[in-house]
């Protein structure tokens, strides 16, 4: 499937989802929040157009629910009319037993109608593939496998819905593209899906974002079980008991870029 555009001048940005898009675990900025793909790609869209206004809110927040991130978000981002807006969510549902992966297409697909009446371009996401990294995800694969041809088949359906197929690229089974908790990307997996994203726009490469890593010498044995150790302790068990307790991570938390602004880098 061929999902880039012509390459045209965009001057407005809204982003809109979890932690994926609110940056967590990329490098931190002056005030305390992450960087993020999604300030990467705004960064890239504002020096095309210097000495003119390129205006940028991101809506995201960690933990959100694929329902939250249609209650809280979307009716916001729409008003907007981002002549950009970019749409990921879901995971955080998938993750979670007894997903009920019909109202979540249900509402991504919902989501995705509300952004494009805007009138501008949505970019949405398949998943990676966690099977080829994280032991015991098998269960995953079915509902983001689902997922995946959904998001598709919206694009078919859609000529201004773009996808950036994150899925087939093996750079992310490296684990040096994710941050040690395992679930999100670091620094330099940002940097990946924010050049992805612009490939999708009709930019020019500025390096192939899909090539692995140079090789490094696999870990030793003892080395794993630390890090497995070191995992199970700070991020897993924390992270369970979230879950156990009905508590997010983005209880209580704004955005980060609430309103569509002038970006100023």
């Amino acid at each position: 499937m061929d999902n880039t555009i012509a390459p045209t001048a965009i001057r407005s940005y809204v982003a809109v989802g979890d932690s994926f898009t609110e940056g967590m675990c990329d490098e931190l900025l002056p005030g305390g929040d992450y960087r993020g793909w999604a300030d990467r790609v705004a960064a890239a869209l504002a020096a095309e157009l210097p000495g003119e206004e390129f205006r940028y809110a991101n809506l995201a927040v960690r933990g959100k629910l694929i329902g939250q991130i249609h209650g809280e978000q979307i009716d916001r981002a729409a008003l907007m009319r981002g002549e950009l807006v970019t749409l990921a969510g879901g995971l955080n549902d998938v993750l979670r037993p007894g997903c009920d992966i019909v109202q979540v297409e249900q509402l991504l697909g919902s989501a995705a109608e509300a952004l494009l009446a805007g009138g501008g371009t949505v970019v949405m996401f398949t998943s990676t593939d966690p099977t080829r990294r994280l032991g015991g995800s098998a269960r995953l694969l079915p509902a983001i496998l689902r997922m995946k041809a959904y998001v598709e088949g919206l694009a078919k359906a859609h000529p201004r819905l773009l996808v950036v197929d994150l899925f087939s690229a093996p750079c992310f089974d490296d684990r040096r593209l994710w941050d040690e908790d395992r679930l999100h990307l670091s620094p330099e997996g940002h940097r990946r899906v924010a050049a992805a994203v612009l490939e999708a726009l009709g930019r020019p490469a500025g390096f192939d974002w899909r090539a692995p890593l140079p090789p490094v010498a696999p870990r030793s044995r003892a080395a794993r079980v630390r890090a497995d150790l070191h995992w199970l302790r700070l991020h897993l068990g924390p992270w369970i008991g979230r879950r156990l307790t009905g508590r997010s991570s983005g209880d209580g938390r704004a955005p980060k870029r609430a309103e569509l602004l002038p970006y100023e880098g």
